[in-house]
């Protein structure tokens, strides 16, 4: 016989029922619907073997129900006396019977059924333990045989219908394990919502005490005493800005989930750039074309604020200067976004996308980085099917190129 199903049924099979309704259980198939993938199976084995029915019948415990039924109504039949009770205890790669031969049982095993058969050929879909989780199968309502290649083509396409199960099985755990993330994410998310509360005031105190301390006794501190309020001030700030940029990754995630619209580029970078362009000594340039189909309009634009904001603070000249270009292929947009900042060592390119590393550079305002702003751009383009480098030179300025993925 073939080997193209050798793999799957030459297993012993197992007789532990109980086991084997277990194991069906797992696959979340039994009176699961209709599903045009099984349909296809069974309409090409009843045109192959020339027979009008076939079926993918899955076998609970008392009633035998079609997950495919060509040629007939799918309906719940008993188990006991069936066709496929048979096949799936005869211990056979594939079981095939006519009326001729065992005219008793088919006497019998016509009762359950809309019609009186004749031929039936059946193949068990065994999963790895040796358990049938259905069977695969043609009837006929005369008797007939199968020749060698028919038998063939029977076990191939019985052998794909068990690679469904397989693959809807572990569609479902899959399921299973995103829910639960799911869930632990937003718990996750709850308890950063929380703990930067909770940090947020003190340090809010913290800051205004410190103000207070220093106004009012300007004149009684030194100069190292006022160095030391500043630094705690300073502190305080920057650990502010670490709290806000952990909540704002976590809650990246929902910005991800809103709607996808088309986009007018140059309406979307100049909302964005009038936020920018009151400072002094600003020159922010952008395309005046451009269409974007179907994107997250919300995830481009937190990816555009962070890295236009970034190439403005990491940026000592005395006009800082930002470009955006913009490019389409037949599978992606690409964007460029320039500047004429302070530049990353080459050593430092990787580091820069990873979420809480942060380089030794202040921005123009003395504040360390939080090691967030960047690797949230990386997530948003890696989630939108893009991606994301950068090309620098320390005192250089830097470029920001990333692609995202066309519909």
């Amino acid at each position: 016989m073939s080997n193209i199903a050798d793999d799957m049924q030459q297993k012993k099979v197992s007789s532990n029922e109980k086991l084997r309704r277990a194991a069906l259980a797992e696959y979340a198939i039994f009176k699961s619907g209709e599903d045009k993938d099984y349909d296809q199976l069974t309409f090409l084995a009843a045109k192959i073997c020339q027979v009008p029915i076939a079926k993918i019948s899955i076998i609970g415990k008392t009633n035998v129900w079609y997950k495919s039924a060509y040629g007939t109504q799918p309906a719940e039949i008993p188990r006991e006396n069936s066709f496929c009770e048979r096949a799936m205890n005869a211990g056979e790669e594939i079981f095939i019977i006519n009326s001729q031969e065992h005219p008793k049982f088919f006497e019998c095993a016509n009762n359950v059924y809309d019609r009186e058969f004749h031929f039936y050929a059946g193949i068990p879909l065994l999963n790895t333990n040796g358990h049938a989780i259905a069977v695969f199968c043609i009837f006929d309502t005369k008797i007939r045989k199968l020749d060698e290649d028919q038998k063939k083509s029977l076990l191939a396409l019985a052998n794909q219908s068990m690679n469904l199960f397989e693959s809807r099985k572990h569609k479902t755990k899959l399921q299973h394990v995103q829910r639960k993330l799911k869930q632990k994410y937003n718990e996750l998310e709850k308890f950063a919502s929380l703990v930067s509360h909770d940090i947020k005031s003190p340090l809010a105190n913290i800051i205004s005490l410190t103000e207070l301390l220093k106004d009012e006794n300007k004149e009684k501190l030194d100069d190292q005493s006022r160095q030391y309020l500043d630094f705690l001030v300073e502190s305080s700030y920057s650990l502010r800005n670490y709290v806000d940029g952990i909540l704002s990754f976590y809650r990246s995630d929902h910005i991800l989930e809103k709607d996808f619209e088309d986009v007018h580029l140059p309406t979307l970078l100049k909302r964005i750039t009038d936020l920018y362009v009151l400072e002094e000594n600003v020159e922010i340039s952008y395309p005046d074309k451009g269409h974007l189909k179907n994107i997250n309009k919300a995830a481009l634009s937190q990816v555009f604020m962070n890295l236009i904001s970034n190439a403005l603070k990491y940026n000592n000249e005395e006009v800082r200067k930002v470009d955006i270009s913009f490019k389409t292929t037949t599978t992606y947009y690409w964007f460029e976004v320039s500047d004429n900042g302070i530049g990353i060592n080459k050593n430092d390119k990787e580091k820069i996308f990873q979420l809480f590393s942060t380089l030794d550079a202040k921005d123009r305002y003395g504040n360390p980085g939080s090691g967030i702003g960047l690797a949230t751009v990386k997530k948003h383009i890696e989630q939108m099917n893009g991606s994301i480098d950068v090309i620098s030179e320390k005192g250089k300025g830097s470029t920001f190129k990333f692609k995202i993925k066309r519909p």
